[in-house]
C-alpha cells in the first residue's frame, strides 16, 4: 500500500498542549512538537496531514505548523470522547484510503539508515492490510502501552501477524494472553505510536461508538485483526513519551546526543551532574 494521508490526534483534554512545547533538533534548529510529526510525515512522500484539535485551539497550531500549512487541515473533536472518537473525526478526511495515525505526545529517533516512520512505510509497502509499529518492553511499562499477541512471520525478522491487542494489560494478563513466540523472558511487543490503518478501523469505530461516553481505539484494533490480516512491524530506535515525568527532557536529550552537539552536550551534562550530587 501506498500511504498518501495522515492524521495526527492532538484534542486530548491533557495532551492539546503538548504538540506545542518546542525541542532542539540534532540540526540546532528549534521546532514544535508538531512540526517534527509534520517534517517526518512529508519527508517520507505522504501529501497531506490531518490534525484533531480541541475546540479553539486552532489559532495556536496554525502558528505551530506554519511551514506546512498548506498540506494541514485542522479537524475539531467537539467533545472529548476518547482516542478512538478522534480517530473517527477523521473519517471523511481519510475517505476510502488507507492512513497513517500518529500520536501528539511520541518523538522517535531511529537506529537505522531509515526513520521510525521510513521502517513502518517501508513493511506497508509490502502488505495490504494494517500495520503497527512495536517494539520489544518489559513488562514494568505495560501500563503505559497498548500489547499485542501474535506470532512471526516466517523469514521476516522483526514481523508478526497479530491475533489481539490489549490496552494497557496486566502483567498477569500478558502472560495468559499476549505472548509472542521468541521474544525474551518478561518482554512483550508494545505498539509504538504509529500505526497505518484501513477503512475497515473506521467501521468498527462506528459500529462501537454509543454518541457519548469513551470510545478507545485499541478494540476496535482488535476487532480488525479478526477481520483481515494485520501485521507488526518491530522497530529499530527509540520512542520518547512526552507525556511522561521527564519525557519532554528524555527527547531533548537524545536529539542533542544524536546531533553534532554531542560532545558539547556531554560535557554539560557531566558539569552539571558533578555541581548537584549531594
Amino acid at each position: 500500500m501506498k500511504i498518501k494521508k495522515a492524521v495526527i490526534t492532538a484534542a486530548g483534554l491533557h495532551q492539546q498542549h503538548l504538540p506545542l512545547q518546542t525541542l532542539v533538533s540534532p540540526t540546532g534548529k528549534t521546532k514544535t512538537i508538531a512540526g517534527f510529526l509534520l517534517d517526518e510525515i512529508f519527508a517520507n512522500g505522504i501529501d497531506a496531514a490531518a490534525i484533531i484539535i480541541a475546540p479553539g485551539t486552532e489559532g495556536d497550531f496554525s502558528s505551530a505548523v506554519a511551514d506546512h500549512l498548506e498540506k494541514v487541515t485542522f479537524i475539531e473533536q467537539s467533545q472529548p470522547l476518547g482516542y478512538g472518537h478522534a480517530v473517527l473525526c477523521a473519517k471523511e478526511f481519510t475517505g476510502n484510503d488507507p492512513f497513517l495515525l500518529m500520536m501528539n505526545d511520541h518523538l522517535y529517533l531511529s537506529f537505522a539508515e531509515r526513520s521510525c516512520l521510513g521502517q513502518l512505510l517501508a513493511v506497508t509497502e509490502q502488505a495490504d492490510g494494517p500495520v503497527s509499529a512495536v517494539q520489544p518492553t518489559h513488562e514494568s511499562k505495560l501500563p503505559f502501552y497498548g500489547t499485542i499477541g501474535g506470532s512471526p512471520v516466517g523469514g521476516h525478522h522483526g514481523l508478526y501477524e497479530v491475533s489481539n491487542i490489549l490496552e494497557k494489560p496486566t502483567p498477569t494478563v500478558a502472560e495468559q494472553e499476549l505472548i509472542v513466540p521468541g521474544l525474551r523472558s518478561g518482554n512483550y511487543l508494545c505498539l509504538f505510536g504509529m500505526h497505518v490503518l484501513t477503512p475497515r478501523v473506521m467501521k468498527h469505530l462506528e459500529k462501537a461508538f454509543s454518541g457519548d461516553g469513551n470510545l478507545p481505539l485499541t478494540p476496535s484494533l482488535a476487532a480488525t485483526a479478526r477481520s483481515e490480516k494485520y501485521l507488526a512491524c518491530e522497530i529499530e530506535g527509540l520512542r520518547f513519551n512526552i507525556e511522561e515525568p521527564y519525557g519532554l527532557l528524555r527527547a531533548q536529550l537524545g536529539m542533542a546526543l544524536s546531533g553534532k552537539g554531542r560532545d558539547e552536550v556531554m560535557g554539560a551534562m557531566i558539569e552539571l551532574i558533578a555541581a548537584t550530587r549531594r
